[in-house]
């Protein structure tokens, strides 16, 4: 499949990530072992994003330099769009994590270690997928259309009202499995995933809640990765544009899980930009949606809800 990513773009992102990941588990997994406030997450959150809009400046330099402005412009705005979308659909799944982590009474101080190791594997794990599904597009071009249609039946099955995430059904099965295949300890033994008891080794809650982070990821990609190939399939700038925006995520973990409940609305947000870009690719062969309208209207779906869940907010806290 062609793609603009070249030995020195790619290396030059490997670097780039390497640094991003040091700065992160040196400077906050070790240091902010209380776990980030929502001002220090807000304060990394942007760092993040500052990051990934420079790195897509020197992409845009790059590009603009060696395949010309449009080529450069064009995929600057891919990158931008995936990204955006990323960072989007991440929010659901910071959510379910705060669900995890109650669920498993996990203390703030051990949530850090347990996201830090979560970003590693999620890292890991899209990247696999990524290229697997790069592969896919560029053997059986039809697959971008069975994306699509999973993404609108996604995106409605999202819009409809369930009792499921009240009562955390969806990863019952899950935990009930591993733990009649795991020995697992009833109680929490610091910031340990495994201990040693009469010989034997024991798996302990925070490594069963870190099996489901990373399990919660991989649920959540199938729908994040098909809604990016939407937007392009170049493996170079599908991958960039999601691995920035996962890296920043433990940051807008603990940025949003203070303020969790003010989002009621966003879920509906999301399934309508879903349904978007499941649309935009089941459109492929009869109409081609540029990449700057994918971005606007997924900026002003993101707004408008954003916008909708405050003045309800508001409405709700006049009656009180």
């Amino acid at each position: 499949m062609h793609s603009v990513g070249n030995p020195l773009l790619w290396g030059s992102f490997i670097v780039v990530v390497v640094i991003m990941l040091l700065v992160d588990l040196r400077l906050q997994g070790r240091r902010d072992r209380a776990g980030m406030t929502v001002r220090q997450a807000a304060l990394w959150s942007v760092v993040w994003v500052a990051l990934s809009l420079l790195f897509s400046a020197a992409l845009w330099w790059y590009l603009r330099e060696h395949a010309g402005p449009a080529v450069a412009s064009s995929q600057t705005l891919a990158f931008l769009t995936g990204y955006v979308l990323e960072k989007a659909l991440a929010v659901d799944n910071v959510f379910v994590w705060l669900m995890l982590f109650n669920y498993f009474a996990i203390p703030a101080a051990l949530q850090q270690r347990v996201l830090v190791y979560g970003v590693l594997g999620a890292i890991v794990l899209r990247t696999a997928m990524i290229f697997a599904g790069s592969w896919l597009v560029s053997e059986f071009s039809w697959i971008l259309y069975l994306f699509g249609a999973f993404l609108v039946i996604t995106g409605v099955r999202m819009a409809i009202p369930s009792d499921e995430a009240a009562d955390s059904s969806t990863e019952k099965p899950v935990v009930r499995w591993l733990r009649r295949h795991i020995r697992m300890t009833e109680s929490l033994e610091g910031e340990r995933f495994f201990v040693k008891r009469q010989g034997l080794r024991y798996a302990t809650p925070l490594f069963l809640a870190l099996i489901m982070v990373e399990f919660s990821d991989v649920i959540f990609a199938v729908d994040s990765i098909p809604a990016i190939f939407a937007v392009t399939t170049d493996p170079f700038i599908v991958l960039t544009s999601n691995l920035f925006a996962i890296l920043g995520l433990r940051a807008m973990y603990f940025m949003l899980a203070g303020v969790a409940e003010r989002f009621s609305l966003l879920k509906y947000g999301l399934a309508v930009i879903l349904v978007f870009i499941g649309i935009k690719m089941l459109l492929l062969e009869v109409y081609h949606i540029p990449t700057a309208v994918s971005l606007t209207v997924v900026a002003a779906i993101l707004l408008i809800t954003l916008g909708i869940n405050h003045l309800k907010n508001r409405q709700m806290a006049h009656k009180l």
